[in-house]
């Protein structure tokens, strides 16, 4: 594995891992609000080991990207991130986006005339998510703005807003997602404009909020209907922002995607049993977009 930084939209430059070898199939993997691509390491070494070449990407203003000076944080912005890295690739890449990632892949093919991924995974996002559902991940983003004294404190939050995954017993890990300030405290490795930037988020407007999601998950629709590559949908079974009729309404936008309920696992679908999610993703790669492997390079 190593990190590059490449070229996204606005001028702004995002940092990727690489896995793999650049000759074999290509899979970009985006990860969700207040993650980053450290959220997809045991997977894209799993993938590549199986032939692919992976790309794990920290979107802007998160990790070690770019930040927006703008606060330009909407679907389409990094919708339009996504499809300049799409274009710097010789060849389509199937694409794994989580939440925010995949509202993004979505996003990017809404705004292209033309097929950009030869096949779509989406990680417990639909557009017809729960509002109450988002408005908790937000809330958890928008809290803690000063930070924490020790990562076991972060992780006691952390724990606190995902009670069904067991509490990491080494929070050194946590290290990937928050960042010492020189006073010492532990702020997330995010920009804040991400959430404060939300037109109702002064306000606390649950008008604003549903006028934004509902625009949101429009242009979510109108991608999802404009993809015409295979689909996958993996929900965490216990998910409070993609219910069963979610589903059932993604399935009416594309009766042909596949799908998987990971059970035991919430909204964090990869972190809460990577292995049920690596297996489920893989299994679609290989299905619909299986490597070449180079003889040279096995």
């Amino acid at each position: 594995m190593h990190t590059i930084r490449i070229a996204a939209s606005e001028g702004l430059y995002l940092t990727a891992d690489q896995w793999g070898d650049p000759k074999n199939p290509p899979v970009m993997m985006f990860h969700g609000a207040g993650q980053n691509r450290h959220a997809w390491k045991k997977t894209a070494s799993s993938l590549s080991g199986q032939g692919y070449f992976v790309i794990t990407v920290d979107a802007r203003g998160h990790g070690d990207s770019d930040w927006s000076p703008d606060a330009h944080y909407d679907s389409d912005d990094v919708g339009r991130d996504i499809q300049a890295l799409v274009s710097s690739l010789s060849r389509r890449p199937a694409v794994v986006g989580a939440s925010m990632g995949g509202m993004g892949c979505l996003a990017a093919q809404r705004l292209h005339n033309q097929q950009l991924f030869e096949a779509v995974v989406l990680v417990d996002i639909t557009p017809d998510f729960d509002v109450e559902g988002a408005r908790r991940v937000i809330s958890f983003m928008a809290g803690h703005p000063e930070g924490f004294r020790t990562l076991d404190e972060a992780a006691s939050a952390i724990a606190a807003y995902n009670p069904h995954r067991k509490k990491a017993t080494n929070s050194a890990g946590l290290s990937k997602v928050l960042q010492q300030r020189e006073d010492g405290r532990w702020i997330w490795r995010w920009d804040p404009a991400y959430v404060s930037s939300k037109p109702w988020f002064d306000t606390n407007s649950p008008d604003l909020m549903s006028i934004s999601m509902a625009r949101t998950s429009k242009i979510m629709a109108e991608g999802l209907r404009a993809v015409e590559t295979p689909v996958l949908l993996v929900r965490g079974q216990q998910s409070d922002l993609v219910t069963p009729e979610a589903v059932k309404k993604f399935l009416d936008i594309k009766p042909e995607a596949e799908f998987v309920d990971v059970a035991g696992t919430g909204h964090m679908v990869a972190g809460d049993d990577n292995d049920a999610f690596t297996s489920a993703v893989a299994k679609f790669l290989l299905k619909h977009f299986s490597p070449t492997f180079n003889e040279e390079s096995r």
